[in-house]
């Protein structure tokens, strides 16, 4: 087995397992709400996807800034905004991150520079690596972390992105968060390289395939990738192996898959079992201190989902606010 050269610490270990099954309860309640009619329009969970948002917050540095996807709850939280007012954005309140304006796909956190959240399937590449171009233009040490699925990936504008960020080298990020469907349909029945990971090569960006279930791996990729992009070598492509349990939407029964293989999932491959079993195996915690995590993260998500579903509305005035209108 190969030694790992950034290990994880027990305080780094915690941490990530309280905020994995932060989200993972969180993503549960959603799909509750949801169900209720609490939320409305399109809802994309993140269940099982947990480990990549986790170990993305631990690699990043100050002045990094992520963007991602519709699938954009995990990371939000993860990258640390208040979950209450995450799920008032998803319930169209004011006090949402984005003024209830935004709901499910369009999450914004400014403080954090988290940039979205974007409903149009890889609209954010090409934003993502003009925040990079940003940042290299400042003379800045920072990178941006750009996340896109395994659907994305046949984007055009992906690739003239990739362009753009090797000859210029840009300090992007690009991942690849490959679930294995993109909505409804495998990654091999859909792509001639199911290989997701060598889709930069023809530009000269150099890529690498990660386990996206395990927190080590993926952190230990994305602390080598930040290492590299930061000398001034350019862009980096990572493609996290990951698996959803849930659809690709809440309307959505993935009937194209079945139960057996999500169950396999499950039980073999989970990213919270797996962090949860070395703290145990490594006496980080005791079985009773994380149920005490849990009984927390528990009285948090019903927190947040009382403020969520009694704070205001937005005013009328607000469709005209954030808006550009020509003369």
């Amino acid at each position: 087995m190969k030694k790992e050269k950034h290990p994880l610490s027990k305080e780094q270990y915690l941490d990530s397992y309280h905020q994995m099954l932060l989200v993972r309860r969180f993503e549960e309640k959603c799909g509750q709400l949801y169900g209720m009619g609490m939320i409305s329009g399109f809802c994309h969970l993140y269940i099982g996807q947990e480990a990549i948002a986790a170990a993305t917050s631990l690699a990043k540095i100050k002045g990094d800034s992520i963007i991602t996807s519709y699938r954009d709850h995990g990371h939000i939280i993860a990258g640390g905004m208040d979950p209450k007012y995450v799920l008032a954005e998803l319930t169209g309140r004011a006090a949402g991150c984005s003024k209830g304006k935004g709901g499910s796909m369009h999450m914004f956190d400014l403080e954090n520079k988290f940039y979205g959240g974007h409903g149009i399937v890889g609209a954010q590449v090409p934003i993502g690596t003009g925040l990079a171009f940003a940042e290299k233009y400042k003379g800045t040490n920072n990178i941006c972390y750009t996340f896109f699925g395994d659907g994305a990936a046949h984007q055009g504008q992906v690739y003239e992105s990739f362009n753009m960020a090797a000859l210029w080298k840009l300090p992007v990020l690009y991942i690849i968060e490959n679930n294995q469907y993109s909505m409804g349909t495998s990654i091999a029945r859909c792509s001639s390289v199911p290989d997701l990971y060598v889709r930069g090569q023809s530009f000269g960006i150099e890529g690498r395939q990660v386990d996206g279930m395990s927190l080590d791996a993926v952190y230990e990729a994305l602390c080598e990738a930040g290492e590299y992009i930061r000398s001034g070598k350019g862009p980096l492509l990572l493609e996290m192996k990951t698996y959803r349990y849930r659809g690709h939407s809440m309307s959505d029964p993935a009937k194209y898959r079945s139960k057996e293989e999500v169950d396999l999932y499950k039980e073999t491959r989970d990213p919270i079992e797996q962090v949860k079993a070395i703290i145990l195996e490594r006496g980080y915690a005791s079985e009773d201190d994380l149920k005490e995590i849990e009984r927390g993260i528990k009285a948090m998500v019903s927190e947040a989902a009382e403020f969520a579903t009694n704070a205001e509305l937005p005013d009328p005035s607000e469709l005209w606010t954030d808006v550009l209108i020509g003369g």
